[in-house]
């Protein structure tokens, strides 16, 4: 069993980057990020909502009126990351994208435990979680030096996207922190991700609404999905899964455990699509650099999550 939970962590983590890729299928058909995003989060949500009502789970939304209105937000990170996914993936590449999002997360965290942010208990990070750190950040630093001139773009740009994946990469802990608190209140897993992503889909539609009115982005083709192969709507399942294996492998196998392997998860299959060009990706083979940096990224993160 604990060998089925453990694989099951890992698979968690695939589906991360099997998500932004089938993503980038809904914003080629409806031509907007925004757009996608919002198709996407509706779809997670709507998978939620059904599961919740299947295990009984949706009784307890009566208390979110007790719990304090920052618990219900932990949602808004989410159309910030998928969002990134969709602008990133095709300028940097899937394993510079999740690296940059590993990054952030990390750092992000060692930042909530060591300041005792968001309820969480304060925790000194000792020697191992220093080492860790520095790996990471060795990491991430050797796969974007790799990068040379092959983003669109040119250099000018290239600093404002790695910033965008730190940042968005940096939202998911704090929104698995806010999160936390909200399932404190309200002690069903389901109930919390569903709530969760429906904050994350009102807000990114919210967006689109004021973007298209400004003709800041274009308005949704929806026509434009009976051509879209079948598995770009997979990134709605993938992040629905991802979500609800998460919270129920935390108290299973332990927050380190689970994070170390999700992320392993992530960053190896973000490194085959890259190298295969999958899910109609450009083809990245990988280098002996890249094969560094990846590993330094992998070995940073676990030593963080397991010191």
């Amino acid at each position: 069993m604990e060998t089925a939970l453990l694989g099951a962590a890992l698979l968690a983590g695939c589906l991360l980057a099997v998500q932004a890729s089938a993503n980038l299928q809904l914003n080629r058909a409806v031509g907007t990020p925004y757009g996608a995003s919002t198709l996407q989060l509706g779809v997670a949500t709507g998978l939620l909502a059904v599961l919740a009502l299947a295990t009984g789970a949706l009784g307890v939304l009566a208390r979110t009126a007790d719990v304090p209105v920052w618990h219900l937000l932990g949602g808004l990170a989410s159309p910030l990351y998928i969002t990134s996914g969709i602008l990133l993936f095709p300028r940097l590449g899937a394993l510079v994208t999740a690296g940059l999002f590993v990054t952030g997360q990390m750092f992000a965290s060692l930042g909530l435990d060591s300041f005792g942010l968001l309820g969480l208990a304060r925790e000194e990070p000792d020697a191992g979680i220093v080492a860790g750190a520095l790996a990471v950040l060795a990491g991430i630093t050797v796969i974007v030096r790799g990068l040379g001139g092959g983003v669109p773009g040119g250099t000018r740009t290239r600093p404002g996207w790695l910033a965008l994946g730190l940042v968005a990469g940096a939202a998911l802990p704090v929104q698995g922190a806010v999160n936390a608190r909200l399932r404190a209140g309200l002690d069903e897993p389901l109930t919390v991700a569903a709530v969760s992503f429906t904050v994350a889909t009102l807000t990114i539609a919210a967006l689109l609404l004021v973007l298209t009115a400004t003709r800041r982005t274009p308005r949704p083709r929806l026509a434009g999905l009976r051509a879209m192969p079948w598995w770009g709507w997979l990134g709605g399942a993938c992040a629905a899964a991802y979500v609800t294996g998460t919270f129920l492998l935390l108290p299973a196998i332990g927050a380190a455990v689970t994070i170390a392997l999700t992320v392993t998860g992530q960053q190896l299959t973000s490194a085959v699509i890259d190298h295969y060009g999958l899910f109609r990706m450009p083809r990245r083979p990988m280098d002996a650099s890249r094969l560094l940096g990846l590993a330094l990224l992998l070995g940073g993160a676990v030593t963080i999550q397991l010191s």
